[in-house]
């Protein structure tokens, strides 16, 4: 517990201070610490670092361990591993690629299935497809570099892709829009004897929703149908099929189908829903969804509202997005996002008027601001707010805009 704390201590120091602080500093620092700096203290000290979101930091731990002859013996396979976790949930693919890269130079750290995991994954939500090929070649072929293997003579990393990786590849054909692909990884897995899963399915589908191929994508989700149960990325995919085509009542139909099987939705396609009944006009539908959506949700509920105003927007319903707006006021707050989006519309559509009032209810609640908290929970206008007002006073030359800017 004691060395628990201080690996505590280490971490919120590093993460509190200027990323910029010189190595003498740094390294000061991490010695101040007095922790004995092994494989589990340097692991928990990433893994905290990367729950707060401080990959820089991440990386000069990595760094500093590397510089250091005498920790060279620390360089494991587990502590890039679990850097290339927090790098993932950064989505920064190159600096993934250079700590995988790195992997590779020892043979204490060379990459496990485990690590071609995390960097199949990265590569594959950046859609980086060249990258994510060249990773399944390592896997499959000898290292480059000649260890000094000593009794580790049989030693054989070579690795076959599983449904995993192909996966990966899948979700890279997704951000590439290439079907193509999708078909390659069926064949793949088809050679391999290995069976695709409905997550698979859910990802071939997707890559058939972005080239607009929406027969297809009925087309797996029946293969789905026919192997195993559909997962709710299954219905999610399908649920933009039919918004894309039109068909908001079938839409609704196959999520009253999801549900009376006891498949549990995810908050994406309740989401999707609502969005596709916002489009067609569906209003006080879509806002039906939200209770459900709350149930599985974690982004707070001004996310969802904001986008479904958004929707409304781009569909051209001004009237739709002002209801969706004063509708939401009875659950949450509106936060600035939200309100420069209702002014510019207003301001598009010639309602001076509305963003007039909407702007000076901005105005009014931050002097009812009394300390920090109460910023929390009010739209504080910034920059974009007054550059949207600036431009109505100069298309429209109303002197009360500019009084009430100034």
């Amino acid at each position: 517990m004691e060395l628990e704390d201080r690996i505590q201590k280490l971490a919120k120091w590093l993460n509190g201070t200027d990323i910029n602080m010189p190595q003498w500093q740094f390294s000061k620092m991490i010695h101040s610490a007095k922790i004995r700096f092994t494989d589990h203290s340097i692991l928990r000290v990433i893994q905290i670092l990367g729950d707060l979101g401080n990959w820089q930091r991440v990386l000069q731990v990595v760094e500093w361990l590397q510089s250091h002859q005498r920790f060279e013996s620390y360089k494991s396979r587990y502590i890039y591993t679990t850097v290339l976790n927090v790098l993932g949930k950064a989505k920064r693919p190159v600096e993934a690629l250079n700590v995988f890269h790195a992997m590779q130079q020892e043979l204490s750290s060379y990459p496990d299935l485990a690590a071609y995991h995390c960097i199949a994954v990265i590569l594959g939500q950046a859609g980086y497809m060249k990258e994510l090929f060249d990773v399944i070649d390592c896997m499959r072929s000898t290292p480059k570099k000649k260890f000094k293997l000593g009794v580790l003579q049989k030693w054989d990393p070579r690795l076959e892709p599983d449904l995993v990786v192909y996966n990966a590849v899948l979700n890279a054909c997704v951000q590439r829009k290439q079907w193509e692909g999708a078909f390659w990884v069926l064949q793949q897995l088809k050679q391999q004897c290995i069976q695709p899963s409905s997550t698979t399915y859910g990802l071939v589908m997707e890559v058939m929703l972005v080239c607009e191929k929406y027969n297809l994508v009925h087309e797996f989700f029946k293969k789905v149908e026919k192997s195993s149960i559909p997962s709710a990325l299954n219905y999610k995919v399908l649920v933009n099929t039919l918004w894309k085509e039109g068909k908001t009542d079938e839409a609704i139909l196959v999520v009253q189908d999801m549900e009376r099987r006891g498949i549990v939705g995810s908050a994406s396609l309740y989401y999707d829903l609502s969005r596709c009944l916002c489009s067609a006009g569906r209003c006080e539908e879509a806002l039906s969804q939200i209770d459900k959506l709350c149930k599985v949700a974690k982004k707070p509920l001004v996310v969802t509202y904001t986008g479904l105003i958004q929707t409304c927007i781009n569909s051209g319903s001004i009237e739709n997005a002002a209801y969706i707006f004063n509708e939401m006021q009875k659950f949450c707050s509106p936060n600035v996002v939200t309100c420069n989006i209702m002014l510019k519309a207003y301001l598009e559509h010639g309602m001076l008027e509305k963003a007039i009032d909407l702007f000076q209810k901005i105005l009014d609640g931050i002097h009812h601001i009394s300390h920090k908290s109460s910023c929390s929970d009010r739209a504080i206008p910034d920059k974009f707010t007054f550059n949207i007002m600036l431009e109505a006073c100069l298309s429209s030359k109303d002197g009360m805009i500019l009084r009430m800017l100034t």
